[in-house]
């Protein structure tokens, strides 16, 4: 066989099974689509689910892909390992219903064989144990030796998930020879050495578990395959793990040469290599599907991977932003078979730069403050009050305190970390809880019904027929009366239903004798509409013949917003950069807010900016077009497409003049004109790298203005002067207050003055130091400042410790003259240890450090002991 290239690899596949009557497909998106199961896609069948279990018809009953995956769960093991990864890409051919063991035997084999040219001796396969039926196949019909296959049991070789389809697997393994071997005279294929490598699974799935164990035969069998395509480069290219691979190593070649370092000279530094090499990988597909880094889901497992490999970059003796520079070369590496990581590019380089930079001010602070507390523990558990403060108060993040612990051989208290944590998580979840979680409680309910026809792109109302009612409790019913709550269903509608960040019609649902309030609209997977709400008056029961009628003057503000949302991220990607991306909206009749990829402020010139721009094209009075075409010539217009959003062959596209093109399925004016003006009303961060701008149109601007004149009036007669004047009369104000303020800091430093001079005539002489104490009642802690500095002043021997209470806390201040600091007596470790024993902490510099103090019952003992602490810090 010959050295073939990872990317050669991957088309050959593919080239292969398309030979086989298998339709190509691209990979899907990291990002699961309506799979709330998983966080990323993590294996080649993933995104199929929904083909295989026959809720969705597939393309065509045999495809092929290369699948890009993430798995996470060993991520403390990247880098220790050679083996362990992130990323991957896994190739797989699929069938439903079509063909099964005969066919994906007797291909896989050829592939292998033929195709690669695989030495037939070094091949080996392995079947579950009672499938004779695949012993048969694989040697009579591709006469595989018997000698060279091998029987395993169902914990390796029958795929079972739960209930539902599953079956046998068959695997070939390739032998590496004796000196990756174990010795063992039992080694062979199922082996926990690194001799005989498995790389390509074949499951045939062939049965339905009904959950007690009990299989019965399925009608249509399925074929699943699935090879990991880094695991069949090291084979082709004859090295030991995936960090040789080719694309691979051209990945940590350039982290070498950034960092000055070579794999393989240190076995620290090759840990450090592997796992930024992996993770820059991981990161960079992940942006480029549209994941960006935040606290949560799959956004913090972005973060994490970036994190890890910043921490790495440091042991490296990096000590600024790198990562971003790499991403030119796994982008360069896999722009052909993954054509979005080029048009990301600029993206993926500007979310990763931001996270480096923004976690490069946590790191160094975070791993000294870490150092400290470690220096400070006894035994081998770390805190998990010091762990929770290090990510609550510094946000330094738990996986890396882990990590630094473990090189030390030390472990942290994660129960009382995670009992810290559990309040702030209820109250994230709470933050975090879906728009839709309320959703219809009949969606459960398999409904009976066509595909509704959708008419409200062009009407407000139509004549309908009710095929389908459903009570409160999401049973089915033969009829809802007044006052009773349910759902209704429709053949037709002019109803939108929630989605693309566009709100739900309301409106009503009538005939004679009878009115459903419609609350809500929802649509479910099979395109059947959903209209929830309440019965005013009369019964329904299906078959009735009904007029459907949505609010119009709220659909008409809905819209305005909508198409706002189009033109404000066309005038954001003219004014910021073709890096702005959607990351979320939220469309209804009273804003438009849309969140978008950024990662600084706007600016009060950007934002004005902006808004001119959206302004300039509604007042120009241009056609807004909407259109249905096939997703290839879309594309060519231009059109952009949502972050994850999966489309298919026909879309819909608006647009706006040449002004903005995107796909979109959400209703939209017919001229820009109609918007009537736009209106920047905020503009904020929501998450690292994301941008939120809340915006306003048509009336809503007008109501908005008003409001703000309405004010401008109030605080105007509030000051006893003109509109006009309102700022100059502030302005005024603000100086007489800065004035007061200054009057009043000034009679309380005298005051402190008159204090200090009082309670401090008395010092205590300790080997020619003169220490002070005291505790003031209502002192502020720049009163204490004030207070410590002039004792200071006097005495270069002088070492005072002052409290002010104020309420329910204590501040302390320590200083220290340059003779007692010669002495061994600095400021810091004086005030901190005077603190601790009043529950709580502090520091500072050698001649001034300020701390406070908790427990106040035991801040008059803290300062009773001053002057043992004095002492036992005397040199």
């Amino acid at each position: 066989m010959e050295w073939t290239s990872l990317n050669d690899l991957r088309e050959k596949y593919l080239s292969f099974f398309e030979s086989k009557g298998h339709l190509r497909l691209p990979s899907f998106s990291l990002v699961p689509n309506g799979d709330k199961s998983l966080l990323l896609i993590n294996s080649g069948m993933a995104p199929m689910k929904k083909y295989f279990t026959g809720e969705v018809t597939p393309p065509r009953n045999r495809v092929t892909t290369c699948q890009k995956c993430i798995r996470t769960p060993d991520i403390e093991q990247v880098g220790k390992t050679a083996r362990h990864g992130t990323f991957f890409e896994m190739l797989g051919n699929f069938s439903f219903g079509d063909y099964f063991k005969k066919e994906a035997t007797a291909w896989a084999w050829e592939f292998c064989t033929k195709v690669l040219e695989m030495p037939v001796d070094k091949l080996y396969v392995t079947i579950y144990e009672n499938d004779d039926e695949a012993f048969e196949i694989w040697t009579k019909q591709n006469g595989v030796d018997p000698s060279h296959i091998v029987r395993l049991g169902k914990e390796d070789n029958f795929w079972e998930h739960g209930s539902g389809p599953c079956g046998p697997c068959s695997e070939i393994y390739f032998d590496r020879g004796e000196k990756y071997g174990c010795g063992s005279p039992d080694c062979g294929p199922g082996c926990e050495c690194d001799r005989y490598t498995e790389f390509w699974n074949n499951v045939f799935s062939q049965f339905n578990n009904d959950g007690n164990g009990n299989y019965t035969e399925l009608k249509h069998k399925n074929i699943d395959t699935g090879m990991g395509l880094e695991r069949l480069a090291c084979i082709m290219q004859g090295v030991d793990n995936i960090f040789e691979v080719d694309t691979v190593q051209n990945t940590m070649k350039k982290i070498s040469e950034i960092a000055g370092v070579h794999y393989h000279d240190d076995a620290k530094k090759d840990v450090s290599l592997r796992v930024i090499t992996d993770h820059v990988r991981s990161s960079t597909f992940m942006i480029g599907d549209g994941v960006i880094p935040s606290n949560n889901g799959r956004g913090y497992v972005l973060r994490r991977l970036i994190r890890r490999a910043c921490r790495h970059g440091r042991l490296l003796g990096v000590n600024e932003p790198f990562i971003y520079k790499v991403c030119d070369t796994v982008i360069k590496d896999n722009e052909v078979a993954y054509p979005e990581l080029k048009d990301k590019a600029e993206l993926i380089k500007r979310v990763i730069l931001s996270e480096e930079e923004s976690f490069g001010k946590t790191i160094d602070a975070g791993l000294a403050l870490l150092d400290e507390y470690i220096a400070n523990t006894q035994g081998t558990v770390f805190s998990g009050d010091d762990a929770f403060k290090l990510n609550d108060t510094f946000g330094f993040p738990l996986d890396l305190t882990k990590d630094v612990l473990e090189e030390k051989g030390m472990t942290v208290d994660e129960d009382r970390f995670n009992e810290l944590l559990a309040n702030q998580k209820a109250t994230a979840r709470a933050a975090r809880k879906d728009a839709g979680a309320d959703a219809w409680k009949g969606e459960s309910v398999k409904i009976k019904a066509e595909k509704t026809e959708f008419v409200g792109y062009t009407d407000f109302e139509c004549e309908a027929e009710i095929l389908v009612l459903i009570n409160s409790d999401g049973e089915q019913v033969e009829m809802l009366g007044t006052g009773e709550k349910g759902s209704v269903i429709l053949d037709k509608t002019p109803f939108y239903a929630t989605s693309g960040g566009q709100v739900a019609d309301t409106g009503v649902i009538k005939l004679d004798g009878a009115e459903f309030i419609v609350e809500d609209t929802a649509k479910n997977a099979d395109g059947v509409y959903i209209h929830s709400g309440v019965v005013a008056s009369g019964v329904l029961s299906p078959g009735n013949k009904v007029t459907a009628e949505i609010d119009k003057n709220r659909r008409l503000a809905i819209m305005r917003n909508h198409t706002a949302a189009h033109l404000l991220q066309a005038a954001l990607r003219e004014t910021l950069g073709t890096h702005v991306e959607q990351a979320g909206q939220l469309v209804n009749e009273n804003e438009v807010r849309f969140d978008f990829t950024h990662f600084n402020a706007m600016t009060d010139e950007e934002i004005a900016t902006v808004e001119n721009r959206v302004n300039e094209f509604i007042l120009s009075a241009q056609k807004v077009e909407m259109m249905e075409m096939p997703i290839e010539e879309a594309k060519k217009m231009g059109a952009m497409m949502l972050f994850g959003e999966k489309y298919g062959d026909v879309v819909r596209v608006v647009k706006a003049g040449d002004f903005s093109t995107e796909f979109c399925g959400g209703t939209h004016v017919s001229n820009s004109g109609q918007l009537g003006l736009f209106k920047i009303v905020s503009e904020a961060s929501v998450a690292s790298g994301v941008r939120r701008i809340t915006a306003l149109t048509g009336t809503n601007v007008i109501a908005y203005l008003n409001k703000q004149e309405n004010t401008v009036k109030a605080v105007a007669s509030a000051l006893k002067t003109s509109e006009n004047d309102v700022t100059c009369r502030v302005e005024a104000l603000l100086g007489e207050s800065k004035e007061k303020d200054k009057e009043i800091q000034n009679l309380n430093a005298e005051l402190t003055k008159l204090k200090s001079a009082d309670m401090f005539s008395k010092p205590l002489d300790i080997d020619g130091l003169e220490v002070y104490t005291a505790k003031l009642d209502g002192a502020s802690p720049d009163a204490l400042r004030t207070m410590g500095d002039d004792i200071k002043a006097k005495s270069d021997n002088a070492v005072a410790v002052i409290a002010g209470v104020n309420s329910d806390k204590a501040s302390i201040v320590a200083v220290c003259g340059k003779n007692a600091i010669a002495k061994g007596v600095k400021a810091g470790d004086l005030v901190r240890q005077v603190a601790a024993l009043a529950g709580g902490g502090g520091g500072g510099r050698p001649d001034s450090a300020m701390a406070g103090a908790k427990d106040l019952s035991k801040l008059d003992d803290a300062l009773s002991a001053v002057e043992e602490i004095v002492k036992s810090l005397i040199k």
